[in-house]
C-alpha cells in the first residue's frame, strides 16, 4: 500500500468539482461540491446518532436503500436542518443532479453543512448546477474546499493497494473542525474507490472501521446533526468482486482503515481554535471497550484539553477522566507518560504521581503534536483516540458562528 495524490479522483472513473454558487456570503468561498462516478457504484454510509438529523441524511438513507449510488452533491454554509421544507430541498438537490448530469436522483448521496435552522437558497444551487457539472474533472481539492466551513486546512487523502494482484485505489475528502464528538458520524466524509466489492461487504467494512476511526475523534463534545461518512465503489479497477471475508476483503479493509485514520487525524488537528493535536492511546486493557472508553474520555475532558493548551503536565485530569469513563480498569495499575518530538516523560505510575522535571514536561507539551500514553494493566487490548486542545479561539469562533 502506498499514498497517492488526487483525493476522491485518485480511483478510476471519478470526477469532482467545487464552485461558489452564492450560498456563502464570501464571493471567493466555494460552497457547492459534486463527485461523480462514470458508472453506478456499490455504496454505503454511516450517519450521526443525534436524534436531530438533517434532511439530507433522511434523503441519502432512502437513496442508498438499494446499496448503490453514482454521485455526491454537498453544499456548505447552510445545514438544511430543522426546516419544514428540508426534505423537499434535499430531494430537489438530487433532482438537479439528474437534470444537469443525467444521473438518476435516486442514485445521489446528498449532504449539507453549516448553520442549523436557516433556509437553504435552492435557487442559488439551481443556478450553479450547469457550471458545477461543466467543471467536473480531476478537481478533488475544489470539492474539498466547497464542503469546508470553519476548517482552516483541506483534508484529503488517497492510497493505492492490491486486491488479488489487481491494483486498486481509494481516496477521500473530509470536513470537520467543530461539533466533533465520537458518536458517529461527527463530520462529513466522502470516500471513493475503484475496487469491486458488494454493497453488503462495503457496508460491513465501513461500519467496522468507523468504530476505531471516526468514533474515536472528539474536538468539543458536540455531536452534529448533519454528518455522515459515505463510500462509493465502482469496480472499475477490474478485480473479482469481493463478496465474502478473506484475503481480498482484508486488503480492502486495511486500505479503508488507512484512509479513514488519516482523515481522522486531519480533523482532530484542525479542531476549531486548536493549537495542538492530541493522540491518546490506552493499552493493557482486558477488553477493547475498556481501552476505547478510557482513551475517548481523556480526549473529551475539557479540563485536560485546557491543560494541554497551557502546556501544563496536569496528569491528574487524565486519571480523573479515566475514572469517570465507565471503563473497567484498575486505576492503581495506571501508568501515564507524555510524549512529543521534544521527548517523553513519565508522570504517573501505579495510579500515583512520580517525581519528574516540570521544565522537561513543559518543553514536551509545548510541541504541536502530543501523545498521551496510558497503560492500565497487562491485558491484550489497546485503543487510540484523537483530539485537540481547548483554546480561547474556540469560544471566539463559536461566539459569532452565524455571522
Amino acid at each position: 500500500m502506498r499514498e497517492c495524490e488526487h483525493g476522491v479522483c485518485a480511483p478510476k472513473g471519478y470526477k469532482a468539482a467545487g464552485i461558489h454558487c452564492g450560498i456563502r456570503r464570501s464571493q471567493t468561498k466555494k460552497d457547492l461540491a459534486l463527485i461523480v462516478s462514470e458508472t453506478r457504484a456499490a455504496a454505503a454510509a454511516v450517519y450521526t446518532c443525534n436524534l436531530v438529523k438533517s434532511a439530507p441524511i433522511k434523503v441519502t438513507k432512502a437513496n442508498l436503500a438499494d446499496g448503490y449510488a453514482q454521485a455526491v452533491i454537498c453544499n456548505s454554509g447552510i445545514a438544511n436542518t430543522c426546516r419544514a421544507e428540508g426534505v423537499e430541498m434535499a430531494e430537489r438537490m438530487c433532482a438537479l443532479v439528474e437534470s444537469a448530469a443525467g444521473i438518476p436522483a435516486g442514485d445521489v448521496i446528498v449532504g449539507s453543512t453549516g448553520v442549523i435552522g436557516a433556509p437553504l437558497p435552492i435557487d442559488c444551487i439551481e443556478a450553479g448546477m450547469a457550471g458545477l457539472v461543466a467543471a467536473l474533472g480531476d478537481h478533488s481539492a475544489d470539492a474539498e474546499a466547497a464542503i469546508m466551513t470553519t476548517d482552516t486546512v483541506p483534508k484529503e487523502y488517497a492510497v493505492e493497494f492490491e486486491v488479488d494482484g489487481t491494483v486498486c485505489r481509494m481516496g477521500g475528502i473530509a470536513k470537520g473542525s467543530g461539533m466533533i464528538h465520537p458518536n458517529m458520524a461527527t463530520m462529513l466524509v466522502f470516500l471513493t474507490t475503484d475496487c469491486a466489492i458488494s454493497p453488503a461487504m462495503l457496508q460491513k467494512a465501513l461500519s467496522v472501521n468507523v468504530k476505531t476511526t471516526f468514533n474515536m475523534v472528539s474536538v468539543d463534545g458536540d455531536t452534529s446533526t448533519n454528518d455522515m461518512v459515505s463510500v462509493m465503489a465502482n469496480g472499475m479497477a477490474g478485480n473479482s468482486p469481493i463478496e465474502a471475508e478473506g484475503p481480498a476483503y482484508n486488503a480492502f479493509d486495511a486500505a479503508l482503515n488507512t484512509v479513514m485514520t488519516a482523515l481522522c487525524k486531519m480533523i482532530a488537528a484542525d479542531g476549531e481554535g486548536a493549537s495542538k493535536f492530541l493522540e491518546c492511546t490506552v493499552s493493557g486493557a482486558d477488553t477493547y471497550e475498556a481501552a476505547a472508553l478510557g482513551a475517548k474520555s481523556v480526549i473529551c475532558s475539557s479540563l485536560f484539553k485546557a491543560a494541554m493548551f497551557g502546556a501544563d503536565a496536569n496528569w491528574g485530569r487524565a486519571l480523573c477522566a479515566i475514572g469517570y469513563s465507565g471503563a473497567d480498569v484498575d486505576v492503581e495499575q495506571v501508568k501515564l507518560s507524555f510524549k512529543s518530538h521534544a521527548g517523553e516523560i513519565l508522570v504517573c505510575e501505579h495510579g500515583a504521581g512520580v517525581a519528574f522535571s516540570e521544565e522537561k514536561a513543559k518543553e514536551i507539551l509545548t510541541e504541536k503534536d502530543i501523545q498521551i500514553l496510558i497503560s492500565v494493566g497487562t491485558g491484550p487490548y489497546s485503543a487510540t483516540a484523537w483530539g485537540c486542545d481547548l483554546t480561547y479561539d474556540y469560544v471566539k469562533i463559536n461566539g459569532d458562528y452565524r455571522s
